[in-house]
């Protein structure tokens, strides 16, 4: 049950370091930038909210097709580190992703294997 919690406590560190590295990498972007900020916050925050009831309630069916998601964050956290000005916050991007899958792939496997382990 140890090792379950800790996957839990893993995958919402890494959801949250990306949610308020988006977050944050969005608000410091200068005032003429194309797109506008709220353009950015719809396509790459928005979709970090459906998840979130689910994975703080540590339902392995939402951390499971979460993990697919953040793949998708993984690609672009990739082109973000590829650009010049941006490489930090790029690999902090990718990190939290990284950590976000590895958390969630853990989870909903440790999950699993304690609840059959329940039923023998």
């Amino acid at each position: 049950m140890r090792r379950t919690r800790l996957a839990y406590l893993l995958s919402l560190t890494g959801y949250f370091s990306l949610f308020f590295l988006l977050l944050g990498s969005i608000a410091l972007l200068p005032a003429d930038h194309v797109p506008p900020r709220l353009v950015l916050l719809l396509v790459l925050v928005g979709p970090l909210l459906f998840p979130l009831r689910g994975l703080l309630h540590g339902r392995p069916y939402t951390h499971a097709w979460s993990g697919f998601m953040a793949l998708v964050y993984l690609v672009i956290a990739i082109g973000i580190a590829a650009g010049e000005k941006t490489f930090l916050t790029g690999l902090l991007e990718t990190a939290a992703v990284l950590l976000w899958f590895g958390g969630s792939l853990f989870y909903v496997r440790w999950q699993s294997a304690s609840k059959t382990r329940g039923k023998a």
